[in-house]
């Protein structure tokens, strides 16, 4: 890598927990692979040191980091500076200079962040590790607060006559109070987590579930769960209380996608990627090792296989035989239309 070269960067306002550890971090412009120009504003920042981190920036820090994006015609950046600056949060400068599992709690929130504002698509970042590096936290109409402190903070808030609201606890926050992208609607923000990538002309409804490193790719309607890993094609239509298994939920190392134009039925299920055009009728669950009876256009057996084998074939339907149980797979040239109305004000 050049000198002149960043995979990514980010100025921020962090959390800190009642021990003076950073428990979160908002971006509001995170930039993936910048301009030399900008790069070089970058790493010739007082703060900068050297390789991937994150540094606290002064207000003077800011004042110069203001002139010199204004200068290399980054007014944007510069506007982030000035805005920043106001705030008695503390902020940060990250950096990733490589695409490298993320080594603090600054790094991880960024890699999110860039998954959010559709800068980076599920499974293009390194997220090793991600897991033991995040905390648990207790995100509350007050903001985030660490579970250890919460007790103390609880009691603060009933002196006062106030509730402290907890909405979770959980490593992630809701994606939708860091960034909400364009064109899409949502109808519980509580079940897309930030990292989701939610594609324009997406509507998750209420049931939907989006986790981190995972997503839509454009027009979607999700009222299943797509787990983490897992990619949805253009056109697709997840059906109410339906499931894709991610790589955290038994899927191992392989990631499961879904093509463009799929179905998949109200609490049906895959265990396997599906090429474009395919069908899972309502109630049905295909893991890679389900047999499946392959049946000709004609309604003749051609030959058993397992589901992962044909998991790359296009425009097919996977149904249960209602008198013999059997999964069945047949070729079908119906495409699925999602409801124009659903979308048109997204």
């Amino acid at each position: 890598m050049s000198d002149t070269e960043i995979y990514s960067f980010a100025l921020g306002l962090a959390s800190k927990d009642s021990k003076g550890g950073i428990i979160e971090v908002y971006y509001p412009d995170p930039r993936l692979n910048p301009s030399s120009e900008i790069a070089r504003v970058v790493l010739a920042s007082e703060r900068y040191t050297t390789g991937n981190g994150f540094w606290e920036l002064s207000k003077e820090d800011l004042d110069s980091l203001q002139s010199k994006f204004f200068a290399s015609d980054e007014k944007s950046l510069a506007e982030i500076c000035k805005k920043i600056r106001l705030s008695d949060k503390v902020k940060l400068l990250t950096v990733i200079r490589e695409n490298n599992a993320p080594s603090s709690i600054p790094e991880a929130f960024l890699q999110l962040h860039l998954l959010s504002h559709r800068l980076a698509k599920p499974n293009e970042l390194n997220l090793g590790g991600i897991f033991s590096i995040l905390r648990n936290i207790a995100w509350t109409n007050k903001g985030a607060i660490t579970v250890e402190d919460l007790p103390k903070k609880q009691l603060e808030a009933r002196i006062k006559g106030e509730v402290l609201e907890v909405y979770s606890i959980d490593k992630f926050p809701k994606m939708t109070n860091y960034i909400v992208p364009d064109g899409v609607r949502v109808a519980d923000a509580a079940r897309i987590r930030l990292g989701a990538h939610i594609g324009e002309g997406t509507t998750v409804m209420h049931e939907g579930f989006v986790n981190f490193n995972a997503g839509t790719e454009g027009t979607a309607m999700v009222e299943g769960r797509v787990s983490a890993g897992v990619v949805i094609g253009e056109n697709t239509d997840l059906g109410g209380s339906c499931s894709t298994m991610g790589t955290l939920s038994g899927g191992g190392t392989e990631i499961i996608s879904v093509g463009k134009n799929c179905l998949i039925g109200a609490n049906a299920g895959i265990g396997i990627p599906l090429a474009d055009g395919c069908i899972v009728e309502a109630g049905l669950y295909v893991t890679a090792g389900t047999k499946v009876n392959l049946i000709d256009g004609d309604g003749k057996l051609i030959k058993t296989v397992k589901a992962k084998e044909i998991s790359s074939i296009k425009d097919l339907l996977f149904r249960r035989n209602s008198l013999s149980g059997a999964v069945e797979c047949i070729p079908t040239k119906s495409t699925i239309s999602l409801n124009d109305a659903l979308h048109t004000h997204n």
